[in-house]
């Protein structure tokens, strides 16, 4: 009877207990064992036993021109993706946000990138970039125009993965503006009118400010999917040519799973997860101070 008013009184603890312990079991432990390998030399290839080193694996991630070239090459891909994204995001809501004929077959055009995954969309891609038989390079030359080498050149692969990014995202930057629209006051707007602004400063002074804190939040979301973008990038480019595509969560990949450097690879992540955690709680905190203004 004791034991039977005990689970009585706690069924709110022993029912999800089971699928809490099996969460715990598939996220706790490969955290603390991938925080554990990060102090060690372990390489795969080697049939040694892994050793401890201690910090030294971190010192060297902090040291390796690799990482700092994929680390910059991460927030450049994250920066320029994100700023278009919010500039063709806001305005393609504030299109949609008016009237006109054929609304209803925009916006179901708006969200079919949204729908694709980004493995789909990494493999239509590489195709359409194909030096030889891609989309693209056959639009230009019947435009008479030189072919371009779009993935396959150093000097264009960031600005063509970051294009096939804005295409799938910014559907999703204009939705969230969208719905921040709809809800904005109309007594402003209409004293505006009254007082003769024009549409530029009306959106300048009083849209924009209205809707900061959905634009905010909307830029926060896309800033931290991008610094973890994986696979798209992987589909189209694996981090070539070379290393010139190279982020680090590839970088990251590469080392673990190509070069299988345990130990190294580890320490990579846990710098890596830690940079987004502080990207995270920066980001949030000018969400909060934004929505305060």
């Amino acid at each position: 009877m004791v034991r039977s008013s005990f689970t009585d009184r706690n069924l709110h603890w022993v029912f999800p207990l089971p699928a809490i312990a099996f969460v715990a079991l598939l996220m706790v432990f490969p955290v603390l064992y991938t925080l554990f390998l990060s102090f060690t030399n372990w390489n795969l290839t080697s049939g040694a036993p892994a050793s401890l080193v201690g910090v030294r694996s971190y010192v060297r991630v902090l040291t390796e021109p690799r990482f700092l070239d994929a680390l910059g090459r991460t927030f450049l891909f994250t920066i320029l993706a994100v700023a278009v994204e919010g500039v063709l995001g806001v305005a393609v809501a504030l299109v949609l946000n008016r009237t006109f004929v054929g609304k209803s077959v925009a916006k179901l055009l708006l969200l079919l990138p949204l729908v694709a995954t980004p493995v789909a969309v990494g493999i239509v891609f590489n195709l359409f970039y194909d030096p030889t038989i891609g989309f693209f390079n056959f639009v230009l030359t019947s435009l008479g125009l030189p072919p371009g080498l779009w993935v396959s050149h150093q000097k264009t692969v960031l600005v063509s993965l970051v294009l096939v990014d804005v295409w799938q995202w910014t559907p999703m930057i204009t939705l969230i503006v969208l719905a921040g629209l709809k809800s904005l006051p109309n007594d402003p707007y209409e004293a505006a009118v009254i007082d003769g602004a024009s549409p530029l400063k009306i959106f300048w002074y009083i849209t924009l400010p209205l809707i900061r804190p959905v634009l905010v939040a909307a830029l926060m979301l896309r800033s931290l999917d991008n610094l973890k973008e994986f696979d798209m990038l992987y589909t189209i480019t694996q981090g070539g040519p070379g290393i010139a595509s190279e982020t680090l969560y590839l970088y990251s990949y590469n080392v673990g799973f190509n070069f299988f450097k345990a130990g190294y690879g580890s320490a990579l992540m846990v710098v890596v997860f830690l940079i987004v955690l502080v990207f995270n709680v920066l980001m949030n905190r000018l969400r909060h101070e934004t929505a305060a203004l």
